[in-house]
């Protein structure tokens, strides 16, 4: 068989394997439609989006991808036919802390895919606020930096909030160095969210040491303003770069080639087991000698694993905290449940902020 024989051969089969795959999209968009219509005829308020329900099949599909794709190739396109599919049986509104092109609509994107609409505000508290009153269905909203730590607006708009926690995302952050101007002696100011500043912080003392530093609302507004400011630069994603046409001068700006942010998705619905979970919880106890302790001793006993800890001011009585924990586990777990039991005979307060899977990676 000649080279062009065994090209058209391989052209042939890639279109035969094509045609296979559009069937089968098609197939599962219908079955998609039918799930719609029979939740619907049951006569009860349909719960049409179960992140349970996502984790378990992002799983089960990098378990089984036997490649040549990577497995996060994998995820991400199964997200994407999930997401059509799922807009087939109800569109959803996912509200973030924006403006388009920050890191949290990256984020949003990622753990919903394309088919949802996305609406930016101004504020986490404004996310919040969307959810609770039904302008949206879920709100995504930044929780933690590898490099710098918590996010404490978000944490302390839990404390007067009911809303729940119901998944999380992971994402790389990767930050670049934005400007009309290809030459880094003439940038006199460099704009970013605090965030971002901070977690460029060595790379700006070695190559923008007299440029002055702003704080702005997000990395997206400091792109923006960067567009009509040849003196100005910024810190933004590469989407941010694009979506305000300012070029990227200097890649990967970041102090930390791991620097990473954790999001949480909230919502109003509590999540069922998917099978690896993870448990937010809020604790509040007098301000006596041993009384983190006591609070922290049940969680040992029952073996679980705490992944994460943070106090914050009660805002109630000066000098008095909460505490915000993160647990391995489903508050169905008989390990979980039972801990629970037991902190609420410990604890002033025992405030459960939601279980929900572990972020698929």
């Amino acid at each position: 068989m000649s080279e062009r024989e065994s090209l058209a051969s391989l052209r042939a089969r890639i279109d035969a394997i094509d045609g296979e795959l559009l069937a089968l999209l098609s197939e599962r968009a219908r079955c998609a439609e039918s799930v719609a219509r029979v939740k619907r005829d049951n006569g009860e308020e349909p719960v049409f989006y179960r992140p349970e329900r996502e984790a378990e099949i992002l799983r089960r599909v990098r378990e089984e991808n036997p490649g040549p794709l990577a497995d996060d190739v994998i995820v991400r396109l199964f997200r994407e036919i999930m997401s059509e599919c799922l807009a087939l049986e109800h569109p959803l509104t996912v509200a973030y802390l924006g403006p388009e092109g920050t890191f949290t609509h990256l984020a949003a994107r990622k753990h919903f895919g394309h088919a949802v609409t996305t609406t930016p505000l101004a504020s986490i508290d404004a996310v919040f606020g969307a959810v609770e009153t039904g302008r949206a269905q879920f709100g995504v909203v930044p929780i933690e930096n590898s490099s710098e730590g918590v996010v404490t607006h978000t944490v302390d708009c839990f404390m007067d909030s009911s809303l729940q926690i119901c998944g999380e995302v992971v994402t790389p952050i990767h930050h670049h160095l934005l400007s009309q101007s290809s030459d880094l002696g003439e940038v006199r100011r460099v704009l970013a969210h605090a965030q971002a500043l901070a977690q460029c912080r060595e790379w700006l003392d070695t190559w923008l040491p007299h440029a002055e530093r702003h704080a702005v609302a997000s990395n997206a507004r400091a792109a923006e303003l960067a567009a009509g400011d040849g003196s100005a630069a910024a810190i933004a994603s590469r989407v941010a770069a694009e979506h305000y046409g300012v070029p990227v001068q200097v890649e990967h700006v970041e102090d930390r080639a791991d620097n990473t942010t954790r999001f949480l998705i909230i919502g109003t619905a509590t999540t069922r087991p998917s099978g690896a979970d993870r448990t937010s919880i809020m604790l509040s106890t007098a301000n006596r000698p041993g009384s983190l302790y006591a609070l922290l001793k049940p969680i040992a006993e029952a073996g679980i694993s705490l992944t994460r800890i943070e106090s914050r001011p009660s805002r109630c009585a000066q000098w008095t905290y909460v505490f915000f924990l993160d647990l391995l586990g489903h508050q169905e777990d008989p390990e979980i449940a039972g801990c629970l039991e037991q902190l609420r005979e410990t604890a002033d307060t025992v405030k459960i902020l939601g279980s929900y899977p572990q972020a698929a990676t």
